[in-house]
């Protein structure tokens, strides 16, 4: 039997009304969000997103533009997308910018042309600056990245915080010389480098920021760099995965090994990073929740386009492993094993 909005309310022993409320996107206290989110899972309810489609001048497909698809957070939230949008009949366009604002313009331009639904997009920096300033035809909701102001509505990780708890995990770990490798072509390295950089200072470490162009080798260039000083750090943290990847290939192509030689730590729990060594100590974001989140404040925006702009910020998840234990022999800290052929 199809599970409607009133069994999770019945479940969750609330009104209708808060449930969409949570669903949307917007403000609940959060004890009452987090029993509503729990009746969700507990039925399996999915939103009805067909019965919300576009009027007759739009179809029923979504566009889905994201800043770099190698980034495996950017592969798993596409796919949350992709998934609530199949099981209610809707059609996915997905675009990848590389980071390139050019890119990103002309694939807007193309969602408007195709008549979209809506648009789910990670803004390039520079596109940033230009949505403030205009407003497609089609509603939009921004992931990962946003800027105070910005007039679309938005879903985002408490990336400063975020970056505190890894700074602190370190320094807890007896570490006090960390560097942080933070992208310099998104909103989200920025926020990480702030939190990055108020935490060092208030903890007095010797740290130091980093803004790491896009780009194949850059990430290796900087690390390299880094290891020649003679106060070189202690350890390191990576703003994402793909630097994460970057930074051990650089380590290893160098003989030096994680955790006895330098520690790492960084955002995005990917399925490799346990099988490293001790495993890597990284910032879980909550990529199925930020998937769902922004379907539904794209189905909400289209019943209420004219309600006030939402943000929302989710928290991640410190999981520590073995990468960010101060020199601890460990036989199996080499990067990839033999066996995998990696």
């Amino acid at each position: 039997m199809t599970v409607g909005i009133k069994d999770v309310a019945r479940v969750a022993n609330v009104s209708t009304a808060t449930v969409s409320r949570v669903l949307g996107g917007r403000n609940v206290d959060e004890a009452m969000r987090d029993r509503v989110l729990a009746a969700v899972r507990s039925t399996g309810y999915r939103p009805n997103l067909a019965a919300r489609r576009l009027r007759s001048r739009h179809t029923n497909t979504i566009g889905l533009i994201v800043a770099d698809i190698r980034n495996p957070f950017f592969t798993a939230v596409s796919r949350a997308i992709e998934n609530l949008a199949y099981e209610n009949g809707l059609r996915v366009i997905l675009c990848n910018t590389d980071e390139d604002a050019a890119r990103e313009a002309m694939y807007l331009q193309l969602m408007q042309e195709e008549r979209v639904t809506g648009v789910i997009l990670a803004p390039t920096r520079q596109g940033l600056a230009t949505l403030a300033k205009t407003k497609p035809d089609y509603p939009m909701i921004l992931i990962d990245r946003a800027t105070p102001g910005i007039a679309h509505d938005c879903v985002v990780l408490d990336n400063a915080a975020m970056a505190a708890i890894l700074v602190e995990h370190l320094h807890a770990r007896g570490f006090r010389r960390i560097a942080g490798l933070f992208g310099a072509s998104s909103s989200t390295g920025e926020e990480r480098r702030a939190g990055f950089e108020a935490t060092v200072q208030r903890l007095g470490l010797a740290g130091e920021a980093i803004a790491v162009p896009h780009g194949d080798g850059e990430v290796a260039r900087i690390v390299t760099d880094l290891l020649a000083r003679p106060d070189r750090p202690e350890a390191l943290i990576a703003s994402n995965g793909v630097a994460s990847m970057a930074i051990l290939r650089t380590l290893h192509g160098l003989g030096l090994s994680v955790p006895n030689d330098m520690a790492l730590a960084g955002f995005d729990n990917e399925g490799w990073m346990d099988l490293v060594g001790g495993g890597l100590s990284v910032i879980e974001q909550p990529v199925e929740e930020i998937g769902r989140t922004a379907m539904a404040m794209l189905m909400d925006r289209l019943d209420h386009a004219d309600a006030a702009v939402r943000k929302v910020v989710l928290a991640g998840r410190l999981v520590a492993r073995g990468s960010s234990e101060p020199g601890s022999p460990n036989p199996t800290s080499s990067f990839f094993s033999t066996e995998t052929g990696a």
